[in-house]
């Protein structure tokens, strides 16, 4: 079952998709958009983690630029207007938007347990930047752009943080995955899968990269993370 909840702000509201799993309550998850907006992959992937049992909800944190941004990957124009997006966005504010609405989930009849995020290509990032700055109580990132630039934030992180890097991602170049593994790899709370031969959004449904072995194998260490840390 979905429907819609609206995360209220000191700069004002947003909207978020829900998807609500069978049971009456029970651990949530954020889910963490990419350039594309609140689109039917995220919404897909709320879809799925509902039917694992979790409350899942994604919100848009393009609001501030312009809501209800949902585009697909399919076409030069919406590429144009993605990557747009992308360089308009403020990662500091959309952190905090981040942070108010696992505030709402706490609070939300439905949320019986604990508040989880996953997170995909800015929404990697984003998911690293929630594990630091918020009080998720795990986050996952999916080939998350310039983490390398924020690794010493990992000094402030006091929850399990799970990272899936693609070695061959061409918005990650390998000198910043080295950065990432060399400041991070060692860390108690952090566990950090590589996927050889695999590019950018390889667990992206539908688009150009995806690989739907190593999109299972993610997903299935992503479920495996969240039920040991979750419920």
């Amino acid at each position: 079952m979905s429907d819609r909840l609206t995360v209220s702000t000191p700069d004002g509201a947003f909207s978020a998709y829900v998807a609500r799993p069978a049971a009456a309550k029970a651990p949530a998850i954020v889910v963490i958009q990419e350039i594309f907006g609140v689109n039917a992959v995220m919404r897909g992937i709320c879809d799925d983690l509902a039917a694992q049992g979790y409350l899942a909800v994604c919100p848009d944190l393009f609001w501030r630029i312009e809501p209800g941004i949902d585009i697909t990957d399919q076409s030069d124009a919406e590429w144009k207007r993605a990557f747009e997006l992308f360089n308009a966005f403020d990662v500091d504010a959309g952190v905090r938007d981040i942070a108010a609405t696992i505030d709402l989930v706490r609070e939300d009849p439905g949320c019986g347990g604990k508040v989880g995020a996953v997170g995909f290509c800015l929404g990697g990032l984003l998911a690293f930047l929630t594990a630091t700055r918020t009080d998720s109580d795990a986050s996952v990132g999916y080939y998350g752009v310039g983490i390398e630039r924020f690794t010493a934030e990992s000094d402030k992180l006091a929850s399990p943080l799970l990272l899936h890097i693609a070695e061959e991602d061409q918005f990650v170049p390998k000198p910043a995955q080295e950065l990432i593994l060399a400041a991070l790899k060692n860390h108690p709370q952090i566990e950090i899968h590589t996927y050889p031969g695999r590019d950018h959004a390889f667990a992206r449904k539908g688009g150009a990269h995806y690989d739907a072995q190593d999109a299972a194998i993610a997903e299935g260490r992503t479920l495996a993370f969240f039920k040991k840390t979750l419920g």
